[in-house]
């Protein structure tokens, strides 16, 4: 990092929150991150004006607003071009924040969940009106899923995907001027939402934690499928129409063929146990009365809300296991699970759906406040540049909360951080970059299991 960022980073002048820990915790991960892509000078010191804006600048985060920083409209021009018609390449940053994480916060889970963008136009990239079908959502705007690394502590996105439905990805004119790039083609929302996952975990060479699939409606065959393929656990919600068929022969339903899974779980009520939790939002404890049932999917063709089975997925005969959750007893279960993490007690797989709260607390409270769904561009690229930017400002935030997160920065191997204080100017890091140089060693970077989930190494 050169003097003369630095010392623009670590300035606590402004007074809106820009005090000397935030501004260390970000120097040190931004010296991290931002290098694999942003190499030349001017870039770096562009990507960090404008994650500093994004942390700093009060209400919507515009283009406008966060140039008022670096002053004048010329600097707003090149602001601009810098996120919507630059060169520079959003995944590798993406990828290096990835390896930060996992090196500094211990993230127990991957939590895939969506994200609807209001938008008040129609031009900006994949914007789909309440009036556009299945694909559209109940106001005009953008969809994106997010992939979250989640703790019960914290929660920060480290990569995105943009819903695009037929009307943008099969106008010739729609793409060119928000110019998608020719490999991206139209997809379901379902396949959107593995996709931005599966693609991380495949590319980039990070330790594997289980994935919290919190996303409704999924079509279970293909996404099991998919997820085994890739050697990761899956924990994914279903609803009480998915048809399963009870694997345990001392259990109600056994030998009895396909069946809805609020069936399922209402012949096993007199089973469930009481498991406390944290509420994300309020910080309380809370108990809920959770059963697990060991299941399989059906192989007779029945599908549930699996829909995209295929003829060799439908003869799978995988151990499976159905989690039902009550936090009203009299009333049905408020929250149910599919998961083939079989060997993993109830209570630890509460927990790991329960981080999906984290993930929504955050984005709905951090997010917000570094403009996640602020982006005014109408370009591919700008809004996958936003949203890397976003996710940056997002992890400094979330980092830089009291001691406890300042001490997680410094747990970091010596070898690799330079230990910042506050207040004072960091020296720059040996982070190394992304990919397998920079994977993690030791427990850290081992393959998860139930026994290193139950001994608490994560």
């Amino acid at each position: 990092m050169t003097a003369s960022v630095s010392t623009q980073l670590v300035k606590p002048t402004d007074g809106q929150g820009w005090n000397p820990v935030r501004a260390a915790v970000a120097a040190e991960l931004m010296d991290c991150v931002l290098p694999p892509s942003l190499q030349r000078r001017d870039q770096r010191a562009k990507g960090e004006q404008y994650v500093r804006g994004l942390l700093t600048v009060e209400g919507r985060k515009s283009m406008r607003s966060i140039a008022t920083l670096i002053g004048g409209s010329a600097a707003e021009q090149s602001m601009h071009h810098f996120i919507s018609a630059s060169t520079w390449d959003w995944k590798p940053v993406r990828e290096a924040l990835a390896h930060y994480l996992h090196r500094t916060a211990a993230p127990r889970a991957w939590v895939v969940q969506p994200l609807a963008i209001p938008k008040l136009g129609d031009r900006s990239v994949g914007v789909e009106s309440p009036t556009g079908g299945a694909a559209a959502g109940p106001v005009a705007g953008q969809y994106a899923h997010g992939v979250w690394f989640a703790s019960e502590e914290l929660s920060v996105p480290v990569n995105w995907r943009l819903f695009l439905s037929n009307r943008w990805t099969e106008d010739p004119a729609r793409r060119r001027r928000a110019g998608i790039p020719a490999e991206v083609i139209s997809e379901t929302r379902e396949e959107c939402a593995a996709a931005s996952v599966l693609e991380a975990m495949r590319t980039w060479q990070v330790p594997v934690r289980p994935v919290v699939f919190d996303v409704a409606g999924a079509g279970f065959r293909r996404l099991i499928t998919g997820f085994d393929a890739a050697s990761v656990p899956l924990l994914a919600r279903t609803g009480a129409l998915t048809v399963l068929e009870v694997a345990e022969p001392s259990l109600p339903g056994y030998g009895a063929g396909p069946l809805a899974v609020r069936h399922i779980l209402e012949s096993v009520k007199g089973l469930r146990r009481p498991v406390e939790w944290t509420d994300h939002r309020t910080g309380r404890r809370r108990t809920s009365l959770v059963v697990a049932v060991p299941v399989t999917l059906p192989e007779d063709g029945h599908r549930g809300t699996g829909r995209l089975a295929s003829p060799a997925a439908s003869r799978d005969r995988r151990p499976l296991l159905v989690v039902g959750e009550w936090q009203d007893p009299k009333l049905p279960p408020a929250h149910i699970w599919l998961t083939g993490m079989t060997r993993v007690p109830v209570h630890e797989l509460l927990h790991l759906t329960k981080l999906g709260g984290r993930v929504a607390h955050d984005a709905g409270t951090v997010g917000g406040r570094v403009g996640l769904r602020d982006f005014e561009g109408r370009s591919f690229d700008g809004w996958h540049r936003h949203m890397t930017l976003a996710s940056v400002a997002h992890a400094v935030t979330v980092l830089s909360r009291g001691a406890r997160a300042m001490a997680s920065v410094h747990a970091a191997p010596p070898r690799r951080f330079s230990g910042v204080r506050p207040g004072r100017r960091p020296v720059r890091s040996r982070c190394g970059g992304s990919g397998a140089a920079a994977a993690p060693a030791g427990p850290q970077g081992a393959a998860w299991s139930p026994a290193i989930h139950r001994r608490g190494v994560r």
